[in-house]
Parts: structure tokens; sequence; C-alpha cells
């Protein structure tokens, strides 16, 4: 058995943090059963110049950058899908999903949109890029216009997977919103969620905010905080009967100290639900030797929850990491149209 195969055997669900059409077969084969993709992803494909002729295309057909972006969006998303829909079919839509991040210049703290055009340009894109797609999950932010755009979108037949998610607080109002929009629907049996729990950026914090948490503590704030809200995520949907499963993607699993192993997060939350792993964590994963087996359900010691809960403000925490988080696909968006701007004055 590969490492990969050990981490799927413990109960987690192995998706792809990447649409490109490469890793995406790669990865399949390696036994990821889903992915996502948001406009970093999308605006380093772009680059790579490996879809230019498409882009020329749309160039011919006299649409604007922004036009493109999405639809080059749109079009890597629906090719990663096709690979994935058969484990879709398998599974009668328990898995096998692909996300589409909906646009972050919603979000841009320099925008001039108000809180209820926020709501509404969330609801009206997010119904407009999953009609017709079985298996494609649409990311929403946790952010106010987002949460108060989900009960919406659910009770249309959108299926959300919640994203930037730091906090217990942003999970409670997200799945609370999201089960009100279900309600309202007239059948269950397509309902499916995801709440995307991000968690070495939290560690990236803590060394930076919180430097005087001990060697025990720091490093384990991501894992713990993650930990407790996958804790709570399963309290909130076991006291609710629905046909497929409400799951947890543990995001932003990659290392960012230099001193860590690349599969520290990997390991720590293997057991249960989703992890979406960059290409190169799972690279790394594969060629370890390892063999992972459940720590989902594992915390440190005592001493280390007390300490961490004492020194750490976690409202805090998600007040710095949620305006990093948009700065981080707001620019990135930005950065997309002008590459296609770019390309539109050599490809044409």
């Amino acid at each position: 058995m590969s490492p990969l195969e050990s981490l799927i055997a413990s109960g987690t669900k192995l998706w792809l943090d990447s649409v490109d059409p490469e890793l995406v077969a790669t990865n399949r084969a390696l036994g990821a059963t889903g992915a996502t993709s948001n406009p970093v992803i999308v605006s380093q494909l772009l680059a790579t110049g490996r879809f230019d002729d498409a882009i020329q295309q749309c160039l011919a057909e006299q649409k604007t950058d922004s036009d493109i972006a999405w639809e080059m969006t749109d079009r890597l998303v629906r090719d990663a899908q096709a690979v994935f829909r058969s484990v879709w079919d398998q599974t009668a839509g328990n898995d096998g999903y692909v996300s589409f991040e909906l646009d972050p210049l919603l979000e841009d703290p320099n925008g001039a949109m108000s809180h209820d055009e926020r709501v509404a340009r969330y609801i009206k894109l997010g119904t407009k890029w999953s009609a017709g797609h079985d298996n494609r999950m649409i990311k929403v932010p946790a952010t106010p216009a987002g949460i108060a755009a989900l009960e919406s979108l659910v009770s249309q037949g959108v299926t959300v997977n919640v994203t930037l998610i730091f906090s217990d607080e942003q999970y409670q109002q997200a799945s609370a919103a999201v089960w009100r929009g279900a309600q309202s629907r007239s059948t269950l049996a397509a309902f499916k969620s995801v709440y995307s729990i991000f968690v070495s950026r939290i560690d990236v914090y803590t060394e930076k905010h919180v430097p005087q948490l001990s060697p025990a503590s720091q490093g384990q704030v991501g894992i713990v905080n993650a930990k407790r809200i996958w804790r709570h995520h399963r309290e909130f949907w076991q006291s609710r009967s629905t046909p497929l499963d409400q799951e947890i993607i543990f995001a932003s699993t990659g290392t960012k100290k230099p001193g860590d192993a690349a599969w520290k997060y990997v390991e720590a939350l293997a057991g249960s639900d989703i992890q979406t792993n960059p290409p190169e964590t799972n690279e790394a994963v594969q060629v370890s030797g390892l063999t992972f087996s459940r720590n989902v359900d594992k915390m440190p010691a005592d001493s280390v929850l007390r300490e961490i809960d004492a020194e750490v403000d976690f409202q805090e925490m998600e007040r710095v990491l949620m305006a990093e988080g948009i700065k981080k696909f707001v620019d990135p968006q930005r950065a997309l149209l002008q590459l296609i701007a770019e390309k539109r004055s050599h490809l044409v």
C-alpha cells in the first residue's frame, strides 16, 4: 500500500488543489476523487502559454478580458469535472466534485459595492455558474456577504463549498445558513455541502503575532483549531438526517515553515472527510514511505490546549487572516485580468 493509499484507507478523501489537466490526470491515478480551483491556480495555468489557442479563439470572438478570464476558468473546471464524473456517478453524488470560485473582486475592500449588492451578486453568479453541472461545487467565502448568500443559493439547489473559514464562529454561521437553505428544498436527495477550514495559514499567523507560545504549542494551533471545528461539525450534522455526507475540507495543508515535514498537516488530519492537498504535497507524501492512520480525533496534551486558549485571540486571528485571505484572492484575480490584457496585445 502506497502512502497516499494508506491516507485514503484511513478514511480521508483526497482532493487536488489544482485543475491543471496534467496534474488532475496524475492525481486521479493516485486516488484523488475531486479537485478545487481558485484565481491563483487559474492565473498560473494561463501564464504557462499552454492555453493560448483557446484564449486566441476568445479574442477572435471579441470577448472582454473579464469574459475570457471566466470562460477559461469554466473550461478548466469543466474539464476536471469530466475526469471525476465517474466518481460522482459511483458515489451517487457523495464525491467526485470540482470547486469553482466566485469572483473575488466582490470582496475588494476598495470596491464600491454595498453589503446587499455583494449578497445579490453572489446569488446571481452562484446560480449562473452552477447551472447544468451535477459535480460542480460553488465556492463562497465565509465573509458577511458570502454567508448571507448561502441560504438562498442552497435553497435553489446550488452545491456549495464554503471557503476561507478560520474560526468556529464562521463555521457555525455558515452551516446554520446552509441548513436553512436545505430545508427549503422539496427534497434533500441531492443536498451536499462542504466547509473549507484553512490550516497552515493559522500557524504562520501565530509565529508572527503570538511568538510567546511554547515550542510544544507553536505550530499546533492550526491543527487544534481544525480538529475542534471538525468535531463541532460532526455534532451539528449528526442531529440532522441527510442522504449525502456534509463534510469538512481540510485546506491550506501545504507546509509553509521550512523545518516542517511536507506531510505535517496531512498526517495530523488523516482519517476523516476531505483534504485538498497541493500537488507538491501529494508528491512528497507519495515518496515519504510512510503509512498514515487516523489522527483527526486525537488532540495534543491538555497543557498545550490550555496554553493555546490562554494566549491566542481567535477573534483577532480570524479578522487578520480574513483580510489577508481576501487580498490573496483579489490580487491574483486582478493579475489574471492583466495577464489576459497582455496576451491580447500579442495573440491577436
